[in-house]
């Protein structure tokens, strides 16, 4: 499979982590826990409630839908965890998301936001969510002589 399907990963507020949405109710939805299989009943009125596919990130020309930053994380990982620790510095942070998206806007994308987005891409990761294809880099004798 060459994309990843986020329509039915969400975020619920209060729950920490990712949920796969089971099934919609009138009043919220049923979800599973991507990280313990718990079942959860949300309500819309107290519990606000995410789409991953409808999360964006600011650049500074436009904004990016949060599966192609994903997808760009998952290139520059090789199809491995990401290589800082979501605990990192900010600085850290920072610096690993200027590799994955040099045209961030950091001044409307927060530590706390690429924390977040490194540690969901690790859950996604782990739970096989994520299912990219690795663009494979041309090796030197590959090319064409000029």
């Amino acid at each position: 499979m060459s994309e990843s399907n986020l329509d039915k990963i969400l975020t619920i507020s209060g729950k920490p982590g990712l949920f796969r949405m089971i099934s919609q109710t009138r009043t919220g939805v049923i979800a599973v826990s991507l990280s313990d299989q718990k079942k959860v009943v949300t309500n819309n009125i107290r519990q606000q409630i995410n789409l991953l596919s409808e999360i964006r990130v600011f650049g500074l020309k436009d904004e990016i839908p949060l599966s192609e930053i994903f997808k760009l994380m998952y290139q520059l990982e090789k199809g491995k965890q990401a290589r800082v620790k979501p605990k990192a510095s900010i600085d850290e942070l920072e610096s690993y998301f200027f590799k994955v998206f040099q045209d961030y806007d950091e001044d409307r994308v927060y530590g706390s936001d690429i924390k977040k987005i490194i540690q969901w891409y690790n859950l996604l990761l782990d739970s096989n969510e994520l299912k990219f294809d690795l663009i494979k880099e041309k090796k030197l004798s590959d090319r064409e002589e000029v």
